[in-house]
């Protein structure tokens, strides 16, 4: 199955429309001077240490508080409930997501972004080739074990969990029911503009996922690599019927201007359209943003401010909704290479 190509024409931005992103509420004390929420107990990763790699979280409402949520961590194999408060992260219960293993140890999950829809979340992997970033991998001596972790990853865990399973403190009432959808790399590899790139590392251009989000009736999976055209990314959307259903579904691919070398770093569902975290395609630094896509437009909301822990520049990752008057809507961004993810709550354009 080819997927269907349709490509997302930009709105004329002037200066005036594209605001930065604003900090909200009052500013903390501290090296970065930014209002980090607090997380109690702790959000997990790996080897049971402090998390320092959040790469995705959801909850089963976008209103209100406090909220039911799931944050992912892409070195670990399971999932951990979030109770989301205004102003704070309650760690819970974790959920195992999947038990793969290559000569006898865990392979990780890779999981990358987190939605809710039809009373279960959906857990994404990378589906792309494992990080490599001092090139310790050889393509030939470690083909099995790059298979396998491409494997690993190459999944999207359902998670059906009502929300009256989850207690006030995010402990779990009961266990949760976990299936597993493994139909995206076969839509993936159909479609001529992504085929090319399967498997590939990143560090040359290679697919990999690192956003979902269900909104209307669609699921919409954003991906950080190809960068197609040069300043195109790859979002795939499809009808979340079909991939909760284990069925065949029919996938469409819409190309985003989101700039040169960048890509989605996370999607998030609001009541005004899909939010699309962008940063850089590759490894390394660079500046991120919060576009909108609705109607087939693409608006951009602002620029994130950088943060820095410990002298380097933490990776946003995460981005969840959180509410909107008539000074706008507020988000929580998460970020890669911070401890729990150093949850900041940012205002931007309603």
């Amino acid at each position: 199955m080819t997927a269907r190509r349709s490509r997302l024409s930009a709105l004329c931005l002037s200066t005036a429309l594209c605001l930065n992103l604003s900090a909200a509420g009052p500013a903390k004390a501290g090296d970065d001077h930014d209002p980090i929420w607090k997380v109690e107990k702790k959000l997990l990763g790996k080897d049971g240490d402090k998390s320092t790699d959040v790469s995705g979280i959801a909850c089963t409402t976008n209103a209100g508080f406090p909220r039911r949520c799931l944050v992912i961590e892409d070195e670990v194999q399971a999932a951990q409930i979030v109770i989301v408060e205004d102003g704070r992260l309650l760690a819970g219960d974790t959920i195992p997501l999947i038990g793969d293993a290559f000569e006898g140890k865990p392979i990780e999950f890779d999981g990358e972004g987190v939605t809710y829809a039809d009373g279960a979340f959906l857990i994404i992997g990378s589906h792309g080739h494992p990080r490599d970033k001092k090139n310790k991998l050889d393509p030939t001596k470690d083909a099995a074990k790059i298979k396998a972790s491409i494997g690993a990853s190459s999944r999207i865990v359902e998670v059906r969990l009502d929300p009256d399973q989850i207690g006030p403190s995010g402990g779990l009432k009961a266990k949760a029911a976990v299936k597993v959808f493994t139909g995206l790399p076969a839509i993936l590899a159909a479609e001529p503009l992504l085929a090319p790139f399967l498997n590939r590392r990143l560090d040359q251009n290679g697919l990999t996922i690192e956003g979902i989000a269900a909104w209307d009736d669609r699921l919409f999976v954003g991906l950080r690599g190809p960068s197609l055209g040069g300043d195109r990314a790859a979002i795939v959307s499809m009808p979340i019927k079909d991939v909760m259903g284990n069925g065949k579904p029919k996938a469409r691919l819409h190309l985003v201007p989101l700039g040169l070398g960048r890509g989605v770093r996370d999607l998030a569902a609001s009541p005004s359209g899909l939010l699309v975290l962008a940063g850089p395609t590759a490894e390394g630094d660079g500046a991120y943003s919060i576009y909108r896509v609705k109607d087939e437009a693409v608006e951009l909301l602002g620029e994130v401010p950088p943060l820095r822990r410990d002298g380097e520049l933490v990776k946003p990752e995460a981005l969840l909704f959180l509410d909107q008057d008539d000074d706008g809507q507020r988000v929580l961004v998460l970020s890669d290479g911070a401890k729990e993810g150093a949850p900041r709550p940012l205002r931007i354009r309603p």
